[in-house]
């Protein structure tokens, strides 16, 4: 009896032990899943930011292999292959995101603008129409404005570069393409303007800088504008100035721009010295 008692018992400790040790074990892999998880979470950020945009496709293609149907992952490549300018392999990648269950409208439209910089604008219309018009992001109004713009549909172009506007906190970039499409269309007082704005809103914006003389040089107005610029910008501006005036007919500005350009360069401005130098030997 006592010995039946003592075997029963032990076999209950037993038991109560592995059962300890398989709720522990348990634990230990929940644990380590976790921290995966959030290294393997790390590391994608790191991929989409700082690392070498090739590194980092190649890095979601491998991991993708292995976890085919992780949306995360398959945005991660997309945006990937965009960041290494590979835009019709982006398109690719991003139309699966778009038919994965859990694909969002977000998803939509970063597939038009993959289209749009692979240069397949009918598709990115039609994408952005499939969008819900409740959709109201920046993104998605950005490229609606682009897309009206590569139609030449001035009047909705303008709807949309308004209302894209007035729904970021930096909006420099889409006032310099705004800018560009006023230029484009010839509306150079108007171009002038918002490429004021955008230098306003980042002054850094060495792009909208040079639109901005462009848009006074086609007014024949030769005097660089009174925006924050270094040395080196400085030169260059003045350097589009003088090809601006040359190209109007207006010569010996330009040659004069020219001299003042290659003066004002705190190193050797070749393209300058060459545009003038094509000019005396005319």
């Amino acid at each position: 009896m006592r010995h039946t008692l003592l075997v029963s018992l032990t076999l209950t400790a037993a038991l109560t032990v592995a059962g300890c040790q398989k709720a522990g074990d348990s634990d230990v892999d929940r644990a380590l899943e976790s921290v995966n998880a959030i290294d393997e979470a790390n590391l994608s950020d790191i991929m989409l930011t700082i690392a070498d945009p090739n590194e980092s496709v190649a890095y979601f293609t491998r991991t993708l292999s292995e976890k085919p149907d992780r949306i995360d992952l398959q945005r991660g490549l997309a945006v990937s292959l965009i960041r290494a300018k590979r835009h019709e392999e982006a398109v690719v990648a991003w139309r699966k995101v778009t038919k994965h269950p859990e694909a969002t409208n977000d998803d939509r439209v970063d597939l038009a603008d993959a289209l749009i910089r692979s240069g397949n604008w009918k598709e990115a219309d039609a994408t952005l129409d499939g969008v819900p018009p409740t959709h109201e992001t920046f993104k998605r109004y950005r490229l609606e404005a682009m897309v009206a713009d590569s139609a030449q549909d001035w009047k909705k172009a303008d709807s949309f570069y308004e209302i894209a506007v007035g729904l970021t906190t930096k909006p420099s970039g889409v006032l310099n393409n705004w800018g560009y499409s006023k230029l484009t269309r010839g509306d150079f007082s108007e171009a002038e303007r918002l490429f004021v704005d955008a230098i306003t809103q980042d002054s850094s914006l060495f792009t909208a800088k040079n639109n901005l003389v462009l848009a006074r040089g086609a007014q024949r107005n030769y005097s660089l504008p009174v925006v924050p610029m270094e040395q080196t910008e400085k030169a260059q501006l003045l350097h589009t100035l003088a090809l601006s005036a040359i190209k109007q007919g207006d010569v010996e500005i330009g040659k004069a721009l020219l001299r003042e350009a290659i003066d004002t360069h705190p190193q050797h401005f070749e393209l300058a010295v060459r545009s003038l130098r094509a000019l005396e030997n005319a």
